[in-house]
């Protein structure tokens, strides 16, 4: 691991992790409801950030796992490392993270994160940390708007701010998405993809969903890479024409 034996992790205030987010990550935005926070160190530098708290769409990412109460999962919402920190850093990072929480929050059973494979890569770090896949969508959730502007569908439910920057006023439901179509917004094309970490090794035994063999995500053409179609070992590799178009909602 080399130098990434120096890199120092460490719980920080949400304002501090917001401003870090915001200037590192490819959305440059913050989930608002993230409840734990992590800083990334090296040599006395800040290089990344971490956010974990509760999904948007909670319930339905409950049933992932059987008898799962409220409380037992939690979300990785967003994490941003700079360019320059050490080789397998990231490994590290998530690694710290993931035994803080099992060892500060004891009900927490296990952790769910996404991949943007529309706008970023397809979750190489999560696989190289113990994550399991469990899912590979076609993209029906990030849009973008006639001014650029890119935004998951949940979280322009939940923003009122987003809202009205975006649609002019808020709505309630399904208006939310008519309003957008109706502004020019389209999906990306891409894939999203899912993975989840068990901090109880139990919880493996009761998911309600297959565990995907990482093979699969070339054999669907959804390997991604910085926001760019990566083709690895897969025949069926998206080209960029087509990660970079728009589909209709």
């Amino acid at each position: 691991m080399g130098d990434a034996k120096r890199i120092i992790v460490k719980p920080i205030s949400s304002k501090d992790a917001n401003m870090v987010i915001k200037a590192l990550h490819y959305s440059g935005k913050v989930v608002q409801n993230s409840q734990l926070h992590f800083g990334v160190f090296y040599n006395g530098k800040c290089g990344g950030a971490l956010q974990f708290g509760p999904s948007l769409d909670k319930r339905k990412i409950q049933s992932l796992v059987k008898d799962t109460k409220w409380n037992e999962f939690i979300e990785l919402n967003r994490m941003a490392l700079a360019d320059w920190l050490p080789r397998n850093g990231e490994s590290r990072v998530i690694g710290f993270c993931m035994r803080y929480i099992k060892k500060q929050y004891p009900h927490l059973k296990w952790v769910v994160s996404f991949s943007d494979g529309t706008q970023c890569g397809d979750g190489i770090i999560y696989r190289a940390s113990g994550f399991v896949l469990t899912g590979i969508n076609k993209n029906k959730t990030i849009m973008r708007f006639p001014n650029g502007e890119k935004i998951s569908d949940m979280g322009l439910k939940f923003s009122k701010e987003s809202q009205v920057k975006l649609l002019g006023k808020t709505y309630l439901g399904t208006e939310v998405l008519r309003k957008a179509k109706e502004k020019g917004a389209k999906f990306l094309n891409g894939y999203q993809v899912r993975y989840v970490y068990f901090l109880d090794d139990e919880c493996k035994k009761k998911i309600n969903v297959p565990i995907i063999p990482f093979s699969k995500i070339d054999e669907m053409g959804a390997r991604m890479y910085k926001g760019k179609p990566s083709c690895g070992n897969s025949v069926n590799c998206t080209s960029t024409s087509q990660v970079e178009s728009d589909t209709e909602m």
